[in-house]
């Protein structure tokens, strides 16, 4: 079993977390990774007043906010290509480019129809694919006693979908939807700047492999089900974050705006214990620590579908994206013990998997209300996703364990 390529001596793993890597490459990759985020999801909390400009039906309105999703899914494999064959550095700072620009020229020219705001989800697919380069790029720091810490403070800047939903509606508010587009390249230029400052690649990248290579790691079945299982945790999250303005606004009757701040507060829940879920697992293990996620999640996804107050309904989905957010952190915490020497391609992998549950999640509720009237069936049939994820890593466990967990010498 491949073991993680560490460039220092074994009496290196005595140190502490921030002196075992570096710690100005951290701070980057989580810079870069929040304010990608918050772009990545920005259709969601401007979705309510783009479709009455553009009269959308709530199916238009689902795979409007899931097109992004869905294009970020696609180019995180991408993204985990491009890692290991130019550096993370070097693809980070190339996917941001494409961002700003693609938002400038949506800012500039205008988006005035149903195809433009697909046009434009699909640029937004690059700032999530961020996912692929700013995991990498913290996490070759790092020694396996730490993955789980560095994968998960990395992994935080998915908290820039909170800085989203806060902003985004007030600012569409005052200046309207389309100002906001520009206005978002501000924080994202400024953070391209100390991201080429800061950031740093690892010396002991491993070496570019064949790109059939790259594959590799889909001819074993551990990698499907860290997909699968990432598919639920991450997928929820961001299929949630990109949903809750819709939800909440078409249930409730909410503003915008104040529906903005109670997605911010579920997607801040959900963001806040990604790190500690990281943590969690180094401590008792990723599985035991994804076992009572999925519970969790279960059934507070099925709870929102029969809930009839807002209250209600927000404390469920602040319990379901704690539930996910350390599901987030939990399922990183296996990827590098498991896969360690395809680290780059395997967080590709692994985040396309997350992002197309999210597209899913997204649209299905979209459609269940466009046909139902409600978005109760959307809620209830990914509580049952999350279900047979426990069942599947029942499945696995016992042979994780006294395989690669074993070899790997860490708790899973």
């Amino acid at each position: 079993m491949a073991t993680l390529v560490w460039n220092d001596d074994d009496a290196n793993r005595d140190k502490g977390f921030l002196a075992s890597g570096h710690t100005p490459t951290l701070i980057a990759a989580f810079l870069y990774f929040d304010f990608a985020f918050m772009v990545w999801v920005l259709l969601g909390p401007l979705a309510p007043e783009i479709a009455k400009t553009l009269a959308l039906t709530p199916a238009e309105k689902g795979l409007m906010v899931a097109v992004p999703t869905l294009a970020g899914a696609l180019l995180r494999l991408v993204n985990g290509l491009l890692v290991d064959r130019i550096g993370p550095k070097r693809s980070g700072a190339i996917s941001q480019l494409i961002v700003i620009g693609g938002l400038a020229s949506a800012w500039a020219l205008g988006v005035d129809s149903f195809v433009g705001t697909l046009v434009l989800g699909v640029v937004l697919g690059f700032a999530g694919a961020s996912f692929a380069i700013a995991l990498p790029l913290a996490s070759r720091w790092y020694p396996p006693e730490h993955q789980g810490k560095a994968m998960g403070l990395a992994g935080m800047g998915n908290s820039g979908t909170v800085l989203a939903a806060l902003f985004a509606p007030t600012l569409a508010k005052l200046f309207g939807w389309n100002a906001v587009l520009g206005l978002a390249c501000i924080p994202l230029t400024l953070v391209f700047v100390a991201y080429m400052l800061m950031a740093k690649d690892a010396p002991n990248a491993p070496p570019a492999k064949a790109f059939t290579a790259y594959f590799t790691p889909l001819r074993q079945a551990d990698a499907w089900w860290l997909m699968g299982f990432y598919s639920v945790t991450f997928g929820g999250f961001v299929g949630l974050a990109a949903s809750l303005p819709i939800y909440f606004t078409d249930r409730f009757g909410l503003t915008t705006v104040t529906a903005g701040y109670c997605t911010a507060a579920c997607v801040f829940a959900g963001s806040l214990v990604r790190p500690m879920g990281g943590a969690l697992a180094d401590k008792v293990g990723g599985i035991k620590a994804l076992s009572a996620v999925f519970v969790v999640a279960a059934i507070a996804l099925a709870g929102v579908s029969g809930v009839s107050t807002v209250w209600a309904a927000l404390t469920l989905f602040v319990i379901a994206m704690l539930a996910l957010g350390t599901g987030n952190g939990a399922v990183f915490q296996l990827v590098p013990q498991r896969f360690a020497a395809e680290i780059g391609v395997m967080t590709g992998l692994v985040g396309m998997a997350g992002g197309i549950g999210g597209f899913y999640l997204a649209s299905s509720l979209g459609i269940a209300k466009q046909l139902t009237g409600s978005f109760q069936s959307g809620f209830l049939i990914f509580a049952g996703l999350a279900l047979l994820a426990l069942a599947g890593l029942t499945l696995v466990k016992g042979g994780w364990r006294r395989s690669w967990g074993a070899a790997a010498g860490v708790r899973i």
